[in-house]
């Protein structure tokens, strides 16, 4: 129910990790840090602002085509015709529902004083909401930098208690922010090397498949799976041939194969490993919670709390639990 308020504010800490190298790389250039703390944030909303508005288009086509690719589908899957049939009469409906949103009968309605457009505006507006206050909250959890440790290391009786406070944030802001800098590098790699495939097999619009595998590389094991799915679709919607339907799947499993099996794990396992099934229950749990926003949170929350249990004696059996 507080999703709105708390999931901004755990974006904003997250990116904060993120970003905070950069941040410090600018002060040491004696750039103000108010400053040097907006220009990283304003860069991440550019770059986002651009994706959004170069692949709206493309993302706008491939939905078109899929009513029209349903008896392409049929073709390549003979096995599954009545599920296709199923989907494709479900796809009909929608669209009846879209153009007539008052007709009677209808079992799925929008409401009449919103709309279509009123409805997509209203999701439009809720994640500009959202991304405003993750904005506002991280601008000003980076300026005020280190001002919250300070306070609470402050307020603690023991010197010991001090030293473990700060050590912990410490641990913290180091392996999760290795890990997000690591996993962000990886994933671009990925967006762009699934890019290049897909333009060599011909699939088109290279940079909506490579945003597309940019973006589920965040989600782990559950992204590239679903990854797979789309590829396999958007392969199936293209090309007449089986075996070159196949082919866009089989390249993007295997750059994911690479970057996820060899050269991510290596990168990683001197800071931190994960038990897998965890990581599942994770994500399975905050994309319940939250949805993908969830799904892209759930293992650096994961990784913050088993730092936590690792230096807090009562709970370093929990922390042994979460190793890999």
């Amino acid at each position: 129910m507080a999703s709105s308020i708390v999931l901004p504010v755990v974006l904003a800490f997250v990116l904060k990790l993120l970003l905070q190298p950069v941040v410090r790389l600018l002060e040491r250039v004696h750039l103000p840090r108010a400053l040097g703390v907006l220009l990283p944030i304003l860069l991440v909303v550019a770059v986002l602002v651009g994706l959004v508005a170069a692949l709206s288009g493309p993302a706008a086509t491939w939905a078109e085509r899929l009513p029209q690719g349903i008896p392409r589908l049929e073709t390549h899957l003979v096995v599954l015709k009545s599920p296709i049939q199923a989907l494709q009469k479900f796809i009909q409906q929608v669209e009846e529902i879209a153009d007539n949103p008052g007709q009677k009968g209808s079992t799925v309605s929008i409401r009449s004083d919103l709309g279509l457009t009123g409805a997509l505006f209203s999701g439009t507006r809720a994640v500009l909401d959202g991304l405003f206050t993750t904005v506002l909250v991280l601008y000003f959890l980076m300026v005020s930098g280190d001002t919250f440790l300070r306070r609470f290391v402050e307020i603690l009786p023991r010197l010991s208690e001090k030293r473990q406070a700060v050590d912990i944030s410490q641990q913290i802001e180091g392996d999760v922010s290795a890990y997000l800098v690591t996993i962000t590098g990886m994933n671009a790699a990925v967006g762009i090397a699934t890019a290049a495939a897909m333009y060599l097999c011909g699939l088109g619009d290279p940079l909506l498949w490579g945003a597309t595998a940019f973006l589920l590389n965040y989600i782990p094991i559950l992204g590239p799976l679903f990854g797979m799915s789309i590829f396999v679709l958007a392969g199936m919607l293209t090309f007449d041939s089986l075996l070159w339907a196949l082919l866009p799947a089989a390249l993007y499993f295997g750059i994911h194969l690479v970057e996820g099996e060899t050269l991510t794990p290596m990168l990683l396992a001197r800071r931190f490993t994960l038990n897998p099934v965890l990581v599942i229950l994770s994500l399975v749990f905050w994309f319940w919670m939250w949805g993908v926003p969830g799904a892209i949170l759930a293992v650096p929350v994961l990784a913050i709390v088993k730092i936590i249990c690792d230096r807090l004696r009562p709970l370093k059996a929990l922390g042994h639990l979460l190793e890999g």
